[in-house]
């Protein structure tokens, strides 16, 4: 339990304060009161001295521009500062002897021997090696120049520049290679990404996602089963996505469709912070909607239409067959069943603008609250957020509520352990699914009101003779309800044992938690063939895993790098659904909450489902004068996916990367700073195909007569096939990395072929056998593509900077093989619908 600090280190400005900035206080959170910084400390065990003398001084670079957001440590104490955006600081020291530390990302940290002195100005050097971009890969990191594969980063930065609910949101048009959709313009709605194409026809095409180390389940595409949505974007610092086979073969068969690897906020060393993001937006239609008919337009062309038929039915209209259709007896018609609408001379009333009567301009805020601090033994992160999106649709919304929290801990020089915690919480009306609504806005009758005047009810097409039988877009916007809430909780916990120099063993231990309920209800004015309806379904997704390896680095002599990776992994995932819907309501009040209200139709389903992963992987890196780089991965993957014959798969790669700008011819040279060529082969593979593909199951969709009776049973539903196999994905990859004048301007290119093979597909079978199909290894598909990327340092001042980015990629799928046309594609022929 946190204690507030002797009333003696208080001042007395401090002891006026609030309650509540003294419980600010007590939980070490820094503020500001009456213009001068109050910084509270956890007490610690030793004696506590006053500080006596104020410290003052500025942080700049070599050239002389202050540096802002350099930490300032006392060293071995938690008692330490940040540089503002001049590079100033203060800060209170004992008397006695002292040193301060100055650490800042990208320099060399620097020592200084307080002694008497008053005021430190401290000039940081740049490191070398940490200019050198740190890139995270799978299970380690390494430096960018030591890269052998196709891998591209995003930073903190970049992600904040525009708002976005997801992450995927967030990496649109950001890198080559990376085609992001959004598959609806409503809040929270759902993107997918393609990393370099498609790889499979029937199998999943998402990316794996791995958040600090922990795999996430892929899944199928569908709203459930893609946790990074319910991600909170605010706590992301780098995204790494990794595209060649030389990078995702260590993920071996989740790694086919690309890897996207999400670092989170951790906390620092330092003084503890307390930071707040705060976002207003109002959401419109904006100028390029649609151009429809108005009312008046809309009525002459249906006279027009009615005029023209004369010329393709003479006989039929000489002998009156479409008077019917008279637009006038129609009007008239409708105006005694409906008056108000039209006029004595059935002129419109009503020139209705469904866009605006279905659209709301409604106010949208995004807060984001964060603490951390710590010292040079453990650092913690917090951070809390709350998001309600309204959309440009009436009705439509997301809200997200979410925590996420972080610690890390050096128990001893030998040993570290950590972990992190998050918990989303996110409800939305999913009325727009499909965007049935939007459809229906071009097509509402302009005439028609929103409601009738003399009733008001909601006025429909279906109401205006032999029109088409639909209900406008704000009634389906007002009486249908789809609500979503899911919560989810991502965790893990980590341990980092150190047996030496250079070998290291790391253990993960992560969960992805999923819970969902979807609930849906329609009014009997809407749903008027079942006297309205109402359904509510609840799915829980359970995933767990473990990951074990070591992990040796070895520096021989100058010339010879080596590291060298080895580990399992463990994987299981179980998913349970129960839904049950009714209809035939007496009253439209109890909708979804009451299903026991509905007399029709009852439908109750459940179902269950559970797999696992075994793996074991190994990667070797090794590199000769910092210019000759070669890798290589392997990992076998045990699926219980897959046939009893073929539950195993190995896939490898390899690479090789020549630093062309270490040679000496080159070295130095003040107009290319970089020049890398690389090249990659490898096989990864395919499994998210449905559980228990392999086998026969049974189902309960059967019944037979028995006594003149129906009598349900259960029956096998397909056949299995022990021998089902992994989908496989052999790729190539050529790259080339060029930097000039000291990284200011960098281009990246790469060329790359993928040839996927035994694809997973439903075939069919004879007809004797009593099945339709089976599903098994067949057909084949290419993927082959170009992408290009440029980023320039346009500016670069102390708190200015101004970049450039560019890409472009070129993509061309092609299916080459498929054991018949009907393995996948279904043909038919157009619907026709002829009023009766």
């Amino acid at each position: 339990m946190a204690k507030l600090l002797p009333p003696k280190l208080l001042s007395d400005r401090l002891i006026r304060v609030s309650s509540t900035q003294l419980l600010l206080a007590a939980l070490c959170v820094s503020f500001t009161y009456a213009g001068k910084p109050v910084n509270p400390k956890l007490p610690v065990h030793q004696s506590v001295k006053l500080a006596d003398r104020t410290l003052t001084g500025r942080v700049t670079d070599e050239k002389s521009e202050g540096l802002p957001g350099v930490s300032v440590i006392l060293k071995g104490t938690q008692r330490g500062t940040v540089t503002d955006a001049d590079g100033q600081y203060k800060l209170e020291v004992p008397d006695g002897s002292s040193t301060l530390v100055f650490s800042f990302v990208g320099y060399l940290p620097q020592e200084v021997n307080v002694g008497s002195q008053t005021a430190i100005n401290v000039s940081l050097k740049t490191d070398s090696k940490v200019l050198d971009e740190i890139v995270v890969i799978g299970y380690g990191t390494t430096r960018k120049s030591d890269l052998t594969g196709a891998v591209t980063g995003v930073k903190e930065a970049q992600l904040q520049e525009r708002p976005a609910t997801s992450l995927n949101q967030a990496l649109s048009g950001r890198m080559p290679g990376v085609q992001v959709n959004t598959n609806s313009g409503r809040p929270g709605g759902r993107t997918t990404v393609r990393i370099r194409g498609f790889s499979s026809i029937n199998s999943s095409n998402n990316p794996l996602y791995v958040v600090d180390g922990v795999m996430l389940p892929q899944g199928t595409g569908d709203q459930f089963s893609n946790p990074i949505d319910y991600i909170n974007p605010n706590d992301i610092v780098s995204v790494e996505v990794l595209k060649d086979a030389s990078s995702t073969a260590i993920y071996g068969a989740r790694g086919a469709n690309g890897v996207i690897l999400v670092s989170t906020r951790k906390g620092k060393a330092g003084e503890s912070r307390v930071t707040y993001d705060g976002q207003f937006s109002v959401n419109t239609i904006g100028p390029n909607k649609p151009k429809v008919l108005n009312a008046k337009e809309y009525l002459a062309t249906e006279d027009l239409a009615y005029a023209n038929m004369a010329k393709y039915d003479p006989v039929g209209w000489a002998a009156g067959k479409w008077s019917y259709l008279d637009p006038k007896v129609r009007r008239a018609a409708f105006s005694a069943a409906h008056p108000g609408v039209f006029d004595a001379n059935l002129n419109p009333l009503y020139d209705t603008d469904w866009f605006k009567e279905s659209a709301q301009n409604k106010l949208s805020q995004n807060h984001q609250l964060g603490f951390s601090g710590g010292n040079e033994r453990t650092q913690y992160s917090l951070s809390l957020n709350y998001r309600d999106d309204q959309g440009l649709i009436k009705t439509s919304y997301m809200k997200r509520y979410s925590g996420r929290f972080s610690i890390d801990d050096q128990v001893k020089s030998w040993l570290k352990i950590g972990g992190t915690l998050s918990y989303n919480n996110q409800s939305e009306n999913l009325v727009d699914v499909n965007d049935a609504v939007a459809r229906q806005i071009v097509e509402d009758f302009p005439f028609l009101p929103v409601r009738y005047p003399d009733t008001g009810v909601f006025a429909e097409n279906r109401d205006y003779p032999f029109a088409e039988g639909s209900m406008s877009s704000v009634h389906r916007l007002i009486d249908r309800k789809y609500i979503q809430n899911t919560q989810t909780t991502l965790g893990s916990l980590f341990t980092n044992i150190t047996f030496g120099k250079g070998l290291e063993m790391r253990t993960v231990l992560g969960a992805n938690i999923q819970t969902q309920e979807i609930n849906q209800s329609q009014t009997r004015t809407l749903n008027i063939g079942n006297n309205g309806n109402a359904s509510v379904n609840n799915n829980r997704q359970n995933f767990w895993s473990l990951e074990n390896y070591l992990t040796y680095n070895k520096q021989f002599g100058q010339d010879h790098s080596f590291t060298g990776l080895l580990g399992l992994s463990w994987q299981e995932t179980n998913t349970f659904g129960i839904g049950a819907s009714v209809s035939g309501f007496a009253t439209d009040y109890f909708g979804f909450n009451n299903l026991g209200a509905g007399a029709i139709n009852p439908g109750v389903s459940s179902g269950a489902s559970r797999f696992a992963f075994n793996s074991y992987f190994g990667r070797i890196n090794y590199g000769y004068k910092n210019k000759y780089l070669f890798t290589a991965t392997g990992r076998a993957d045990g699926s219980s996916k897959f046939g009893e014959n073929h539950k195993f798969a190995f896939f490898p790669s390899a690479a090789l990367a020549w630093r062309v700008s270490e040679e000496d011819f080159l070295k130095g040279n003040p107009v290319i700073s970089n020049l890398k060529v690389r090249t990659s082969y490898g096989l990864t593979g395919n499994s998210e195909i449905p559980p228990y593909s392999s086998l026969s199951l049974l189902s309960s969709n059967y019944s037979t007569i028995y006594n003149d009776t129906r009598v349900s049973g259960t029956g096998i539903n397909r056949l299995a096939n022990p021998d089902l196999r992994w989908e496989k994905t052999a790729q190539t990859d050529i790259g080339l990395e060029v930097g000039f004048l000291k990284g200011r301007i960098t281009l990246e290119a790469d060329y790359y072929y993928r040839l996927t093979t035994d694809m997973l597909l439903d075939a069919p079978v004879p007809q004797s056998s009593g099945y339709a199909t089976i599903r098994r290894n067949v057909g084949s598909m290419e993927n082959k593509g170009f992408e290009f990327g440029l980023n320039t340092i346009n500016i670069n001042r102390g708190t200015f900077s101004w970049n450039t980015s560019f890409n472009i990629s070129l993509n061309q799928n092609k299916v080459l093989s498929l054991a018949t046309p009907s393995d996948i594609f279904n043909v038919g022929g157009p619907n026709f619908t002829n009023p009766t």
